[in-house]
């Protein structure tokens, strides 16, 4: 496992970061806060938490 970015329609929404035997999801983008510090098996666990989050919201390109 290594550090890697998380994108969401192109744009670098966070980090993941290796955390014991699973990813610690590091927001950097203020809408996907409410998954900051959660943990995820993999990076496709924390693009599916992202889309969930974002299909109840409004869209990415609201937040510019």
């Amino acid at each position: 496992m290594q550090k890697q970015v998380v994108e969401y329609a192109g744009v670098p929404v966070g980090i993941l970061v290796p955390d014991a035997d699973r990813m610690k999801f590091i927001a950097v983008k203020f809408h996907v806060h409410d998954l900051d510090e959660r943990h995820f098996d993999s990076a496709n666990d924390v693009k599916a938490a992202i889309r969930d989050l974002l299909s109840a919201n409004e869209p990415l390109s609201y937040y510019g």
